[in-house]
């Protein structure tokens, strides 16, 4: 079991829990939601609950809950900005098809 980071994501989150002063890394899950199934809910994390799974990659923390982590299994998380906007995206070998607007996600 995996998640992993891409060298822009790493840096993302290691330069915001600089400037927020506190956390433990990035908390990666899942909800039901959406036209697909469903959607990523991506926090800065302040600990590790007892039923997290803890990834380390390029010295940041990826915690994902037990129920949201065959979901993301393999999920790497690159951040990208294009133009005025910026955003992490996720490469995950486990989604067979998105909705429309790219919000949601099947497996």
């Amino acid at each position: 079991m995996s998640v992993s980071l891409t060298p822009s994501a790493a840096e993302r989150v290691r330069s915001f829990l600089d400037k927020r002063g506190s956390g433990v890394g990035l908390r990666l899950g899942v909800k039901k939601t959406g036209c697909s199934g469903f959607a990523y809910v991506v926090n800065y994390a302040d600990e590790v609950a007892a039923n997290d799974v803890v990834f380390e990659d390029q010295g940041v923390k990826v915690i994902v809950d037990s129920d949201s982590l065959r979901y993301v299994d393999g999920t790497e998380i690159d951040f990208v900005r294009q133009g005025l906007n910026e955003a992490f995206k996720f490469r995950n070998p486990n989604v067979r098809g998105e909705c429309g607007c790219g919000e949601s996600f099947n497996v």
